[in-house]
């Protein structure tokens, strides 16, 4: 099926735009049985819904007609729930309506309403707006709906889910009854069911089929990441994609701000979108990635609806989703009308369970992998810049001066040495991450007896050997000379040990195994390096680098081997020594040992105690007396007292009266203890 049910000045707006063969929905929009008839539509984004209403408004406002008549009142409102999607359907409808001389403005929150207002006075064929700005211009009279031929809701139910169905109510009353209503929604929940039966007649239900098997053009894959290590694995995803334009998810402000600073802090072109930015600065985000500008969007959800980005490949959820339909719009900003894109999934150990859920949820298979590493992305580096476009071609005739030039002077690899040099220069350090190892692909080869057999080394036989092909391991034990290194950041400037680990191995050209002790102080941090390679790390280091730390040696009482906990099992054991020879050597008499008498048996050769029995100690000690007197280690008496025994009338208790049996009233004697308190 072709656009040649549509309208000749918009067929010839598809043509210029190259535009062959509809998608699913707008071929279901242009059959016969949807002409002039409400719609209630089903399908997920990115599958052509602008470009779908729009071609289906088109008859309802031009009829048989080339040309739109004058501006006056609007003949079409579309209902959008965001800014940025309700601009973004402004932009697709103008020059699919340019040639038939349509005017099309839009009405969205965080704009200044006077300009908006002034241009309604002017007159519009179509207005595109959020609801609540669109329901203050109608209150305040200054948008006129008395004209209307077709209303339509894109996105209906993530208009319902922000709160937004009362306006939407308030439109749809106020809109002539004879009006078309198109309703697009990703889903058909009970609401949606209610507002479609509400103000919707004899409405033709359409469901796109690829709706049920989610985005077939998207590559979903789940990398497994250390908790600590999620920033540094999506530094590695960009650059491992190099994608020429990217969108970063996080779950709320704060860590937007945080994941830009660090991305902006490894030199990657970035920007921020969020809620808490104005209109005009979420405009002008949008415009430099649209540019080129910049690469990487770092967003919160309040982008996962209505960006199109031209050339956005890639999208990275570095914290998940709360539900699998948020997952699948925020992945839907990419592998849009045909084109493929990757959607990766940064999974913590202990998010695992909730990927799998979504994931089968959404009905969709990702592939479980590990973050790209170091390796990977230098070999696509070196891959990137054979291809790269400056290599290809012969220079211009005014460079054939310096080009002479740099020849006669230098060799061939000491020019491709520079150009090596600049072209790393521009890009962003890879980070050296770890795969925690878990969710591995359960196909992989099963390993038999005898493949582990193969495997198991001799008893004896370490790893330090090389055996087997594995890497040689660093002995354990102390780390041997050391010498220490001091950085003008401490703990008031921010210094964290995760984020001075990379810069450290980056700038002096080392491995992690080569960084002992980071001791972070208030205005200074002492960093610990191996003694072998110290020389070459200061040569690399003594320059201040874009993050303008410096770092030099400490004063020559630091530089001293690194002790550790080791070192005690090389000092000589001391004598154990008796409880007596303390006293013995001081002069001091000695407690003397117990003996056993006579007769007695031994510690080891004692019966247990039994109660009807006596022990053979009770022959040798004095018999026990009960006389009562101190010294005679018998039993006392009760205490019986000095005087006679007490003969008083017990204590009757206080009648009602407040009075004591037999007695005067209650704080009519004498005070005891002085005054009271």
């Amino acid at each position: 099926m072709s656009f040649s049910l549509t309208s000749p000045p918009l067929a010839r707006a598809l043509a210029d735009r190259n535009y062959s063969d509809p998608t699913p929905v707008q071929s279901a929009v242009l059959e016969d049985a949807a002409r002039g008839r409400d719609l209630l539509v089903s399908s997920q984004t990115g599958s052509g819904k602008t470009i779908a209403y729009g071609l289906a408004i088109g008859e309802t406002l031009l009829g048989t007609a080339e040309k739109l008549g004058p501006a006056a009142e609007p003949l079409a409102l579309i209902i959008a729930p965001t800014r940025e999607l309700a601009l973004q359907v402004q932009r697709e409808l103008a020059w699919l309506y340019a040639q038939t001389g349509a005017r099309v403005i839009s009405c969205v929150g965080g704009m200044d309403p006077r300009r908006e207002a002034m241009l309604l006075d002017e007159g519009a064929h179509i207005v595109v707006g959020t609801p609540g700005r669109l329901r203050d211009h109608i209150e305040r009279r200054r948008l006129d709906v008395s004209a209307l031929k077709a209303v339509v809701l894109d996105e209906a139910d993530e208009m319902l889910d922000l709160g937004f169905r009362d306006d939407l109510e308030f439109i749809l009353k106020t809109a002539p009854e004879s009006r078309r209503s198109l309703l697009f929604s990703a889903t058909f929940p009970k609401a949606i069911v209610q507002l479609a039966q509400s103000y919707q007649r004899d409405a033709l239900r359409i469901e796109v089929e690829a709706t049920r098997r989610g985005h077939a053009d998207i590559a979903y894959k789940a990398v497994r990441v250390f908790p600590k290590e999620a920033e540094l694995a999506v530094v590695n995803l960009l650059r491992f994609h190099d994608a020429p334009v990217a969108l970063v998810f996080c779950n709320t402000r704060n860590a937007v701000r945080h994941l830009e600073a660090i991305l902006l802090e490894r030199g990657f072109t970035s920007v921020a979108l969020s809620g808490e930015l104005g209109q005009n600065e979420r405009n002008a985000a949008l415009q430099a990635l649209r540019d080129g500008r910049a690469r990487v969007c770092v967003a919160t959800d309040v982008a996962a609806r209505g960006i199109d980005l031209p050339g956005l490949d890639l999208v990275i959820h570095a914290e998940l989703p709360n539900d699998s339909e948020v997952m699948q719009h925020r992945s839907g900003r990419t592998g849009r009308a045909g084109n493929k894109g990757t959607s990766v999934l940064l999974v913590p150990q202990s998010r695992r369970r909730k990927a799998e859920r979504l994931l089968m949820e959404a009905k969709v298979e990702a592939e479980w992998i590990g973050p790209p590493t170091e390796e990977e992305i230098r070999v696509l580096d070196q891959e990137r810049l054979l291809s790269d476009p400056l290599l290809n071609g012969d220079g211009a005739e005014d460079d054939a001066g310096m080009i002479d030039a740099l020849m006669a002077g230098r060799e061939a690899r000491d020019i491709a040495a520079a150009l090596v040099r600049l072209y790393r220069a521009r890009l962003p350090a890879a980070e050296e991450v770890g795969d925690p190892g878990f969710g591995r692909d359960e196909r992989r080869p099963v390993r038999t007896n005898e493949d582990y057999a193969a495997k198991r080394r001799p008893f004896g036989a370490g790893r330090d050997e090389g055996e087997d092909g594995e890497r040689p391991r660093k002995p354990a034990g102390p780390r041997g000379d050391t010498v220490w290194f001091r950085l003008d950041i401490g703990r008031k400037q921010g210094a964290d040990p995760r984020q001075l680990l990379p810069m450290l191995c980056r700038r002096g050209r080392i491995t992690r195994d080569e960084v002992g002790a980071i001791r972070i102080f208030d205005r200074e941090t002492k960093v610990e390096i191996d003694a072998d390679v110290a020389e070459r790390f200061y040569e690399s280091v003594r320059i201040p680098d874009r993050d303008k730390i410096v770092i030099e040696p400490t004063t020559e009482a630091e530089r001293r081997p690194a002790k550790s906990f080791s070192d005690k099992a090389e000092r000589p054991a001391a004598p154990r020594r008796s409880w007596g020879d303390d006293q013995a050597a001081e002069g001091r008499p000695q407690r003397p040992r117990f003996q056993p008498r006579d007769g007695e048996p031994r510690s080891d050769e004692r019966k247990p105690y039994r109660a009807d029995s006596r022990s053979p100690r009770d022959d040798a000690r004095p018999p026990r007396r009960d006389d009562g007197k101190p010294g005679g280690g018998g039993f006392k008496k009760p205490y019986e007292g000095k005087g006679k025994p007490f003969t008083g009338k017990p204590f009757a208790g206080k009648p009602e009266g407040g009075r004591p049996a037999g007695g005067k009233p209650f704080g009519k004697g004498k005070p005891r203890g002085g005054p009271r308190g």
